[in-house]
């Protein structure tokens, strides 16, 4: 089973970073704002602008505490290395062969 990191914004690039194991689901209880107290309700989070795919829960874990431990301009980097106009990837999110 794929885990994947990801990393959401909104129109002020605020960003937050999460994993799991169904991205299409956890991507759309985010937009959907499934929780409506959340960081990711109340600031909006409407993109999903990184994902990365892991091989395990531990590995996935382990990746998104080491993103979080980064400073902003460096997410913001690694953002851009991939997707230098922020575009919403979760269009994309239907095939995932893209990103293996």
């Amino acid at each position: 089973m794929d885990w994947y990191v990801y990393i959401l914004s909104n129109d002020a690039h605020t960003l937050y970073v999460g994993y799991t194991n169904d991205i299409i689901r956890r991507f759309a209880e985010h937009k959907l704002r499934r929780d409506p107290n959340s960081f990711t309700a109340r600031y909006s989070f409407d993109r999903l602008v990184y994902l990365e795919v892991l091989p395990s829960e531990s590995s996935a874990k382990d990746r998104e505490k080491q993103l979080k431990g980064w400073l902003r301009k460096k997410k913001i980097a690694l953002i851009e290395r991939e997707n230098p106009r922020w575009h919403d990837l979760s269009p994309r999110l239907q095939d995932l062969s893209w990103l293996k």
